[in-house]
């Protein structure tokens, strides 16, 4: 399994395949520490049993049925106040390589899940090592539901066969021919940030953002609100137009009410 190199410069050329692990994020943070990884190496499982999401929830995923892994990045172009750039590229990749599949109803829930209508699809959870005023290292944890049929009612997921049912007659996707569409789109948008198309890339992410320029009720601070998603900021902040005024909102500190 996973046994056939991408067509990329770099990402994917080095592939290590646990049929079983805790974390691949994890893995990937033991493999940054030696000197003989290079940049775009990818650690995959079959089995992830102590996943992690955003907001220090757990990853849930049927083994051998979806998608988990961990790209290492190296992204020194970067100063620590760009992270979110980062964040933006690899989304924006996650929704171009689905949307071969979905091309419609797909998009970025701020900030970076990927939703399918109104289900999670998808997450990404990106963690960063910072020296001075740089990123050193970067691991970017993927999770896609792609073949699993049920999810607990609670999780408000979706995978890509459930999604794509009414169109496909495949039994299940192919995995290994999935990563290694997904890696070549991700190699993709990664040179387009390291090569300085930011304005393109913000445009872009705007574009197939969830619930963008819609009123949309929103919880914060316990209270709920309603108002319009008008952008996000440079420091990755979500600006809400509420009562005629901007807020500006970081991770964690407000929720979509669906």
């Amino acid at each position: 399994m996973y046994n056939n190199p991408p067509k990329t410069l770099f990402v994917g050329q080095k592939l290590l395949f646990l049929p079983e692990c805790h974390s691949t994020n994890d893995i990937a943070a033991d493999l940054i520490n030696t000197a003989s990884t290079p940049e775009g190496t990818v650690v995959i499982t079959s089995q992830q049993t102590r996943g992690r999401g955003q907001r220090g929830n757990s990853w849930h995923a049927e083994p051998g049925k979806n998608l988990t892994l961990s790209i290492i990045l190296k992204p020194t172009f970067l100063t620590a106040n760009q992270q979110f750039l980062l964040n933006m590229a690899v989304s924006l990749a996650i929704h171009e390589f689905l949307s071969k599949y979905l091309p419609q109803n797909l998009s970025i829930k701020w900030p970076n899940d990927i939703y399918w209508k109104s289900q999670k699809m998808g997450g990404i959870l990106i963690e960063n090592t910072i020296q001075g005023l740089s990123l050193t290292h970067s691991i970017v944890g993927i999770g896609l539901n792609i073949n699993q049929k049920h999810f607990p009612e609670q999780l408000r997921a979706i995978s890509l066969k459930l999604a794509s049912q009414p169109f496909i007659k495949e039994d299940e996707y192919d995995l290994e021919i999935l990563l290694s569409e997904l890696l070549i789109v991700f190699e993709k948008f990664y040179l387009l940030l390291r090569n300085g198309k930011t304005d393109s890339l913000r445009a872009y992410y705007l574009r197939n953002l969830y619930g963008y320029g819609e009123k949309r009720f929103f919880v914060s601070d316990g209270n709920r609100f309603e108002g319009t998603i008008t952008g996000v900021d440079s420091q990755g902040r979500l600006v809400i137009e509420k009562d005629n005024k901007l807020c500006y909102f970081l991770f964690k500190e407000i929720e979509f009410v669906f």
